[in-house]
């Protein structure tokens, strides 16, 4: 698989612009702040609907305009595929596969298969759970675009029972004679239980083939600097560690139960994956909190590897973006890690000093100034 063409309309610092990429390496160099990661920002949005950078779409959208468009045209055994997106802050974003409207953008998911790895990912180390719950979620996507579907039923759930929990909360405090109407909570229980265990068992599912990935991969990086490994923290306790469908939905359900009380007393949620962690070890340690800089960085790169490799495995060939990457590693670090992605059906690599790219990488180079991508 491979990006053969990007236009973007509006996006970012981009009024309009057009580029043809190349399988193998492309290499986009420039001074910070004119763009570059702007670029992969927007393949990024292609291949998750989301940004790397920020939560909403508004701050996309070019200053001054209405929308914004990415088109991008990807090539993959043979065949070409156009996917074409238009953000408009505020509504519901409009996509099309192959000039033909989709019901909803989400049915774009696995058009293109694209891998990250960008500062922000430090954040996967250091941050909160969200930013691996988030992790998870987009790598599942990747290996099975049905997951879409569940991660946005899931959401939608959690959502209403929130609304629910949060007005019956207010009502109480209020002074509400009865404390809010939760006759309708039981059903949303029923569909918290039914959807969370699928998303809790496709992401179970995912940590233990990922996890032999990310040692690797760390091992690799780190120059064997180090063990590093994964477990799944989930919210409600299994009493089987490879649970089926049923155990989970049982395990969900006698945990609403539980927290019922609380629930209702806090008005929110307590119980599901969206309160679940992904827990990452450095030996006998957890990487939050003890891990150094490097080792940090090293850990957050090697996550991004990992799917990478387990795409790959998968039979899925993504394509694989590091943006600004280079300028933090060592020549040591350097050298690895170009060894461990030229063999990438498609590599894309930002960076501020031409220099920084191993010589083993540099192939196609783009020159990019504000508002202009040009080939050199």
């Amino acid at each position: 698989m491979h990006v053969r063409r990007l236009e973007l309309v509006d996006f970012r610092s981009y009024e309009r612009v057009g580029l043809d990429l190349e399988p193998g390496a492309n290499v986009f160099v420039g001074p910070n702040g004119v763009g570059k990661t702007n670029l992969v920002e927007a393949l990024g949005y292609v291949a998750t609907l989301g940004s790397h950078r920020v939560a909403v779409d508004a701050p996309l959208v070019r200053a001054g305009a209405g929308a914004a468009v990415i088109r991008c045209a990807v090539a993959h055994d043979g065949r070409e595929l156009l996917v074409e997106l238009e953000l408009v802050p505020g509504k519901a974003n409009r996509a099309r596969l192959n000039r033909s409207p989709v019901r909803r953008a989400r049915e774009v998911l696995g058009a293109l298969r694209l891998v990250l790895f960008a500062p922000e990912d430090l954040e996967l180390v250091r941050g909160d759970p969200a930013e691996r719950r988030r992790y998870l979620d987009e790598l599942l996507v990747a290996r099975l675009p049905r997951y879409a579907g569940v991660r946005a039923d899931y959401e939608r759930v959690i959502k209403q029972r929130n609304a629910l929990l949060r007005t019956a909360y207010l009502a109480r405090k209020t002074g509400g004679s009865r404390g809010g109407d939760l006759s309708t909570l039981d059903v949303w229980d029923a569909h918290l239980v039914r959807h969370g265990a699928e998303l809790l068992a496709g992401r179970l599912e995912l940590v233990a083939a990922l996890a032999p990935h990310v040692a690797k991969a760390y091992d690799a990086v780190a120059a064997g600097r180090g063990a590093a490994g994964l477990a799944y923290r989930p919210s409600v306790e299994l009493s089987d560690p490879v649970p089926d469908r049923a155990a989970l939905e049982a395990a969900l359900a006698a945990a609403l139960a539980e927290s019922r009380r609380n629930e209702v007393e806090r008005g929110v949620t307590l119980v599901g994956p969206h309160r679940d962690d992904l827990v990452l070890t450095l030996g006998p340690l957890p990487a939050k909190g003890y891990a150094s800089h490097g080792e940090s960085w090293s850990y957050a790169l090697a996550l991004r590897l990992a799917a990478y490799d387990l795409l790959r495995s998968d039979g899925i060939e993504p394509v694989l973006a590091l943006d600004d990457v280079f300028a933090e590693l060592d020549t040591g670090r350097r050298e690895r890690l170009a060894e461990l992605v030229g063999g990438a059906s498609q590599l894309l690599v930002t960076c501020a000093v031409d220099e920084d790219v191993p010589a083993a990488l540099r192939g196609v180079r783009f020159q990019v100034s504000p508002g202009e991508v040009r080939r050199a």
